[in-house]
């Protein structure tokens, strides 16, 4: 078990909203701030509120680094059109975050195990590393020989999340294709993402 995932309710504690929508998340059970007492909150800077848009995405993606984040940003600057659109379209196109999407495991860090430890085929060829970027009409499957595994059979038939249009899946046999790169609207955050502002932080 990665530190991440045993972080990810730190996480949600910490930016005080429940990133994932997770009905097992502490904020849906106590509206208090971390810590023993609970402490109260200024009214955070124009940079302590980018800063707090920049955490949220950044964590959203099973808390990706800082470094691989700022990689993500820098391409984004560089292509064409609306940065913080782009930023988005590379963040939904990670092999993690795809299969997330496609129900085929219940968490984003379930998504960057299941990644690593093979269980992951794209257009028939194995691929282990989460971050793997996917190309509009790539097939994503789960490997044959781990369609028993009872996590990605539970999370398949789970009811708990939608999948976006973006997507075309089969949920019996666990396969998909991503149709294409998502718009801000078309993806289903259970909370507002506000790219801009991480744009903004970024460019300070």
């Amino acid at each position: 078990m990665t530190k991440r995932y045993t972080a990810k309710h730190k996480i949600d504690r910490r930016l005080q909203v429940n990133l994932w929508g997770r009905p097992k998340s502490p904020i849906t059970r106590r509206d208090s701030g971390p810590g023993q007492h609970g402490a109260r909150r200024r009214k955070p800077s124009d940079y302590g509120i980018q800063l707090i848009a920049k955490q949220k995405l950044k964590g959203y993606y099973s808390n990706i680094s800082e470094k691989q984040f700022r990689r993500y940003y820098a391409e984004a600057v560089r292509r064409r059109g609306d940065t913080s659109a782009n930023l988005i379209d590379l963040l939904e196109r990670r092999l993690d975050a795809v299969i997330y999407r496609m129900k085929f495991v219940p968490t984003v860090f379930a998504a960057r195990q299941a990644a690593s430890h093979g269980h992951i085929l794209v257009n028939g060829r194995r691929v282990t590393i989460p971050s793997y970027r996917v190309h509009d009409g790539d097939a994503i499957a789960v490997k044959e020989k781990s369609k028993r595994i009872s996590l990605f059979l539970e999370s398949a038939r789970s009811d708990e999340r939608d999948i976006p249009d973006y997507l075309d899946v089969e949920n019996k046999t666990l396969k998909g294709r991503f149709v294409r790169g998502p718009k801000l609207a078309d993806v289903p955050y259970p909370i507002q993402m506000e790219p801009n502002l991480v744009v903004e932080f970024y460019s300070r």
